[in-house]
Order: structure tokens, then C-alpha cells, then sequence
């Protein structure tokens, strides 16, 4: 079967022109000539973005959903590449209904007909992965089953297989391989899709995001029926709605488009820098407006299979950086890169901030509807790259996140600001996380902690002060210092303890 998959990726690869690619390197250019020579009827009109996009399309659903993850990958793709590779859409014909009855046949031990009140046979939705029919729970709830395709994981497996190989080809055979870094890339689309695979870890993801919005004012998250649930069938709240993208039949529906846009970007930031947690595939399939009298103009999130997290660094991380953009601080952005750890400590401070500001300063003379704050850390990331930035998996997931949410956003409202959309929701996060209230939280939470280790301070303390000195004079030296600097240590401390045990006086008195 892989001898056979090899043979068609390369007919298909040849088709369009995709060799190009391979006769760049300085060592094959000479054998372009007998390539082109035999190949002479195929059309390479087309720029090399639109046949690499054709090619994917060419090639099935697992190399369209890899198009689609290399289409977030700017900091690492050319400009043009990316921008036809986020084209792709993923459009798959269903799998036969004989095949949806027999998954659910033998996931639940019994027939359809005694799993589900009715059952449509007939998909609302088809991708390559999974598809979705809807259907009715033995007490008539309506709900949506999400059934993941017969054998694909076999399927995935020796595409992988595949893309590993070529992209090792790629590596070394193409003059910007090494920089693109085309093994790393395919490893992070084997994370992405495996946990696409299991629908237990996508109801998961469901369930957590409809508890951080329960009771959320702008978007609706379905309810996830565990008990019909498993990792090939996934049994949700259905849901019904306008897709996002249908702008004529949401005005036709009384949708406040501006008002609309404006929400969609504080769900955003909500999701990320309160949460932590944010859903990462927001294209317009995904993504329904709610028309009833009860929810009207809500948001309504659908799949769940990518989704973002983001730890409590990097959220402080991304907030100095946005905020200090809207204040043209780059200095700030240059230090807040090596605070992070994702740029060498060695780094120059003073080259970072020129950098930067090279990216920056030319934005702030347009008019700030104009400007693009995904489109901006895609240029970051790239004019990083020299400083040897690592760029974090979950900071790709996030830019790709942004830019459809931008997008999104002025498609429903041109005139749409993200900047000042989301400055105000900056500023009173960082105010959050700093200053008293922050400690007080952050004390709190860790009271348990100190409780148990409070009795211990005083010992350990002795102990450490009462150590017998070392031998060498670099220990004598140390020893010195610490004597020195031991009233600065239990002033400290003692701070430390009347502020913990206030707290603790204060829990015990609610």
C-alpha cells in the first residue's frame, strides 16, 4: 500500500510542477532540463503557491489538513505559500451510511435502531476526519453524533510515514530545507491530528470550554452526553444557527454585525488570558451566530479537536508584549523576549529593541483599522529568527487563532479596531495580575502549602544558619555573606509570615 501511496504522490507532485521545489538545489538545477523535457505537457502557468495548494487537494484529506497546519507555520513558510495554503478548505465526500451504522453497531453492542430514537443517516457535515448526523436520544433530546471515519487512522499512519520521508528530503534537497525545519513541522502535525483521532479527548475539550463560558452573555458552548460518548462517537447538544461567514442572512436576522464583531474579539482574549484555554480551529465552519429569541446574537463554538493552552508565563508574556506595542515601548518588548527564556540570555538588548522596532514603527504611521495585530507577530517571529527565538507551539496555535479571529472580525465590521478592541481588556488583566490584589490571590491559593510548611521554617532556618564552614575560602567567603545578609533574610521572612498569617486570620473569620 505505501509503495502504491508513493507512487501517486509522486505522479500528482510531478503533475503540478512540484519539482521546481527540488531542482532549486544548486546540485540538481542540472537535471531540471530532463525532468521538463519528458513532462512537457504540463501546465506550470500557475504560480508555485497555487500548485502546491492543487497538489494537497490532489493528494486527500490528511495532506489538505496538513496544508492547512503549514498554513499557520508564517514564521516559517514564504509569504506567498502560506497565504494560498490557507485557501484550503477541508471538503470531503462522506463515507458510506452502512459504515456510520457499523461503528455505532459495534461501539454501543447493539443495533442503531436501539442506540438512538432516529437516526439521519444522511451527514449535516463531512470532513476528513469525522462527519456529523444528527439524531435523537431514546427520551427525543435532539442531538448531534459525530462519528470518526472507518480505518483512517491506518490511513494517517502511512501518510505520515510518507511526509516523514519527504520531509527529510526536503531537509536536504532544497535550499531554505534546514531553515524550515520540515521534520519538526510534520512532528507537531502527528501530535495535532492523533488527538484529533480520539473524540473522547474532543468531548473533553468541549466540556471544559462550556464550563469557563456557562455563563457567558456571547457564546454558546453544547452540552457534551457522556453516556453516548466514546473515542469514535461523540454525542453533543445540538445546536442550531447562522454560520459566521453568511453575512447577508445575519443582517437578515437582526444581527448587530458590528456589535458581533467587537464580541468575537473579547471572547478571544477572554479565553486566553483569563482561561488559559482557547479554541484553535475558529474558521467560519466552526463557528455559528444563534438567532432565537433566547440566545439571539450569540456566538456558538463548534469542534473541538484543536484546542490552545497557554500557561500562566505565557499569558503575562503575551500581555506585556501586546500592551507594550499599543505604547510603542519596544525596549519593553525586547527585555520581555529574554525575561521568557525563549531568547538566549546573551542577547543584546539594544539589537533586539532595533529589530523590533524595525517591524513596528512602520505600522503606527497607517490609521489603526489598517493594521493587522496577527499579521504583526507573524513579522516578529520571523524578524526573531535571527536572535535564535524558538518559536513555542502553543504561541503558532495562538497566532493562527488570532488571525482568523481578525479576520473574522472585519469581515463583519471593516472599520473593526483589534487594538482598540483589546486594550482596554489588557489593561484591567495586567492590573489583575499585579499589585495587591495579585499577591493576595496568589497567597491564598498557596495558604495550604504554607500551612504545612510553616512549622518547619523556624528548623530549617537554624540549620542553615548553623552549618560548620567549609574548608576552601570560596566557602568561607559564602559563609560571610551569608551572615551578612541573615537580618535582611528574617526581616523578610517575618514580613512574609504576618502577611500569611493575616490572611489566614481573615479565611478563618468568613
Amino acid at each position: 500500500m505505501r509503495l502504491g501511496r508513493l507512487a501517486r504522490i509522486v505522479i500528482v507532485a510531478l503533475k503540478h510542477g512540484l519539482d521546481d521545489f527540488a531542482f532549486d538545489h544548486p546540485r540538481l538545477r542540472l537535471l531540471r532540463p530532463l525532468v521538463r523535457g519528458p513532462l512537457f505537457w504540463r501546465d506550470l502557468s500557475a504560480p508555485r503557491a497555487v500548485r502546491l495548494r492543487r497538489a494537497l487537494e490532489d493528494l486527500g484529506p490528511i495532506f489538505i489538513k496538513f496544508g492547512q497546519m503549514l498554513s499557520t507555520r508564517r514564521d516559517l513558510l514564504p509569504t506567498d505559500i502560506a497565504d494560498e495554503l490557507a485557501l484550503l478548505q477541508d471538503r470531503v465526500p462522506p463515507f458510506p451510511s452502512v459504515e456510520v451504522e457499523a461503528t455505532i453497531t459495534r461501539v454501543f453492542r447493539k443495533p442503531l435502531a436501539q442506540v438512538f430514537k432516529s437516526f439521519d443517516l444522511t451527514p449535516v457535515a463531512s470532513a476528513s476526519v469525522a462527519q456529523v448526523h444528527f439524531a435523537d436520544l431514546p427520551d427525543g433530546t435532539p442531538v448531534a453524533v459525530k462519528v470518526l471515519r472507518p480505518r483512517i487512522a491506518d490511513v494517517i499512519e502511512h501518510d505520515l510515514a510518507l511526509m516523514q520521508t519527504g520531509a527529510s528530503l526536503v531537509e536536504r534537497l532544497w535550499r531554505e530545507g534546514k531553515r524550515l525545519r520540515p521534520r519538526d513541522v510534520v512532528a507537531e502535525f502527528d501530535r495535532t491530528i492523533h488527538g484529533e483521532l480520539d473524540l473522547m479527548r474532543e468531548a473533553a475539550n468541549c466540556s471544559q470550554l462550556r464550563r469557563n463560558f456557562l455563563r457567558s452573555s456571547l457564546l454558546l458552548v453544547p452540552e457534551i452526553h457522556w453516556d453516548w460518548t466514546s473515542t469514535e462517537v461523540l454525542v453533543m447538544e445540538r445546536m442550531a444557527g447562522i454560520p459566521i461567514g453568511r453575512i447577508g442572512e445575519l443582517t437578515g436576522a437582526g444581527i448587530d454585525l458590528k456589535r458581533l464583531g467587537r464580541a468575537g474579539v473579547e471572547i478571544f482574549f477572554t479565553q486566553v488570558f483569563r482561561d488559559g484555554f482557547f479554541h484553535a480551529d475558529m474558521h467560519p465552519g466552526n463557528i455559528f451566530v444563534a438567532v432565537d429569541p433566547a440566545n439571539h446574537g450569540k456566538y456558538v463554538a463548534l469542534d473541538f479537536g484543536i484546542m490552545g493552552t497557554l500557561s500562566e508565563r505565557d499569558k503575562s508574556y503575551l500581555a506585556q508584549n501586546f500592551l507594550a506595542f499599543f505604547r510603542r515601548d519596544y525596549h519593553r518588548v525586547a527585555t520581555a523576549h529574554i525575561e521568557s527564556g525563549w531568547v538566549p540570555p546573551d542577547t543584546r538588548v539594544d539589537e533586539l529593541e532595533a529589530e523590533i522596532r524595525v517591524v513596528c514603527e512602520p505600522i503606527f504611521d497607517r490609521p489603526l483599522k489598517e493594521i493587522s495585530l496577527g499579521r504583526v507577530l507573524v513579522q516578529l517571529f520571523r524578524a526573531s529568527r535571527r536572535f535564535n527565538v524558538e518559536i513555542q507551539p502553543q504561541l503558532v496555535l495562538l497566532q493562527k487563532t488570532l488571525l482568523n479571529v481578525e479576520g473574522l472580525g472585519r469581515q463583519l465590521d471593516p472599520d473593526l479596531d483589534l487594538w482598540v478592541t483589546a486594550k482596554p481588556f489588557l489593561e484591567r488583566w495586567m492590573q489583575d495580575q499585579i499589585g495587591l490584589r495579585a499577591l493576595q490571590r496568589r497567597l491564598e491559593a498557596e495558604a495550604p502549602y504554607l500551612v504545612a510548611a510553616l512549622p518547619e521554617l523556624p528548623r530549617l532556618l537554624h540549620q542553615k544558619l548553623a552549618a560548620p564552614p567549609a574548608a576552601s575560602d570560596l566557602a568561607l567567603k559564602e559563609l560571610a555573606l551569608a551572615q551578612k545578609s541573615r537580618n535582611r533574610w528574617l526581616g523578610a521572612i517575618a514580613v512574609l509570615l504576618a502577611v500569611v498569617i493575616a490572611l489566614l486570620l481573615r479565611q478563618g473569620t468568613r
